[in-house]
């Protein structure tokens, strides 16, 4: 691996981070390109989330550092729990129902992986 590290953050998304979670651990370790394509077929909703941000960070690393996409990596990706947005509703009684909103912090961390040549150089 390259020491090379390339970063994308998408902040406030609302859904919640544990919905999120299951989806970012079925793209981790693989290639970003790859992962988009997992991404489209994926049918929940913060698919097209972490799909957004992988491509940011993709967009980032060919931008400024001049990287080529087929041999991005995702090294790392989170998604960590942001702030709640504290709603109420009205209940029975004259009481107040709270409701919780959750939010999300996704990171996406991608590296430079090129193919290693074996002892012949082939």
């Amino acid at each position: 691996m390259a020491d090379f590290q390339v970063r994308a953050v998408t902040k406030y998304t609302m859904g919640s981070p544990l919905k999120a979670r299951r989806v970012v651990n079925a793209v981790r370790g693989m290639q970003a390109l790859e992962a988009l394509e997992v991404l489209e077929l994926m049918s929940q909703a913060a698919a097209d989330v972490v799909a957004k941000t992988i491509k940011s960070a993709v967009a980032n690393a060919d931008e400024n550092y001049g990287l080529d996409a087929n041999d991005l990596v995702i090294a790392e990706i989170t998604a960590n729990e942001g702030p709640r947005l504290r709603r109420y509703r009205f209940g029975a009684r004259g009481r107040i129902k709270p409701i919780r909103k959750r939010t999300t912090h996704i990171t996406v961390v991608l590296e430079e992986q090129l193919e290693e040549e074996d002892y012949f150089g082939t």
